[in-house]
C-alpha cells in the first residue's frame, strides 16, 4: 500500500473515531434556553403605522425585537392589502419582546401613550380607520389592570377622553417581510412619510398639554 493510501487511511480512522465520541457525548435533552431568551417578555401594541411603532419601541432600552403584523380581526393570514381595505376587523399591531428586568410592562405602557395621538378615535396620524386605531392587547387581568390605570392617567394629564382600546390579546399575524424594519432597511423614506404624516407636529400639540 502506498505512503498517500496510509496517509488516507489513518485520516479516515481518525474521522470515524471522532464521529462516534461526538454522537456518543451528544445529550438527548432539549438545549437549554439562552439567557436572553429565558428572561424575554412580549406584548402587543398598535400605535398607527407599524413602521413608526417598530421605530419607537426599538428606540426604548430593554425591548429586545419588534415584529410588525396584524391581530384583532375575523380571518387569519391577512395580507397587508386586506388589512389596509379596513374589511377585516384587523389593526396593525407591533409585538414586541421585551426584558422584564430591564423595563417593565407598565414602563412600556406608560412609554407607549408617549408615541401616539391617544385622543384620536379615527385612526393615527395621517391614516384613518380603524385598521389604524391605537390600542393595547392585553394578555392578563394584571395586563388589563396596568393599562386601565395608565389610561385614566393619560385622560387626567390631558383632560380629555382617551380613545385609545383596550383589547384582549388575539392571535397575532406577521405582516410581510418589506414591512419589517422599514424604518431601518429604507431610511429616507420612511423619514419623509413620519413628517409628511405630521406624526411629530401632532404629538407635540397633543403632549404639551400634559406639561
Amino acid at each position: 500500500m502506498s505512503r498517500r493510501k496510509l496517509i488516507l487511511l489513518f485520516l479516515a480512522i481518525v474521522a470515524i473515531a471522532t464521529g462516534i465520541a461526538l454522537f456518543a457525548g451528544r445529550s438527548t435533552e432539549a438545549p437549554a434556553q439562552t439567557p436572553r431568551a429565558a428572561r424575554a417578555a412580549s406584548a402587543v401594541f398598535a400605535g398607527g403605522c407599524f413602521w413608526c411603532t417598530e421605530s419607537d419601541f426599538d428606540h426604548m432600552p430593554g425591548v429586545l425585537s419588534t415584529t410588525s403584523g396584524y391581530s384583532g380581526g375575523r380571518i387569519a393570514n391577512p395580507t397587508y392589502e386586506q388589512v389596509s381595505a379596513g374589511n377585516t376587523g384587523h389593526i396593525e399591531v407591533v409585538r414586541v419582546n421585551y426584558d422584564p428586568r430591564r423595563i417593565s410592562y407598565a414602563t412600556l405602557v406608560d412609554n407607549f401613550f408617549r408615541t401616539i395621538d391617544p385622543l384620536d378615535a379615527g385612526g393615527s396620524f395621517c391614516d384613518r380607520g380603524y385598521q389604524y386605531r391605537s390600542a393595547i392587547f392585553v394578555a392578563t387581568p394584571e395586563e388589563r389592570r396596568i393599562a386601565e390605570a395608565a389610561k385614566a392617567r393619560v385622560q387626567r394629564e390631558l383632560g380629555a377622553e382617551v380613545a385609545t382600546l383596550i383589547l384582549p390579546r388575539r392571535a397575532f399575524y406577521r405582516a410581510e417581510e418589506y414591512h419589517q424594519d422599514y424604518y431601518r432597511k429604507n431610511p429616507v423614506r420612511y423619514r419623509f412619510y413620519r413628517w409628511n404624516c405630521g406624526r411629530e407636529t401632532r404629538l407635540r400639540q397633543v403632549w404639551e398639554r400634559a406639561r
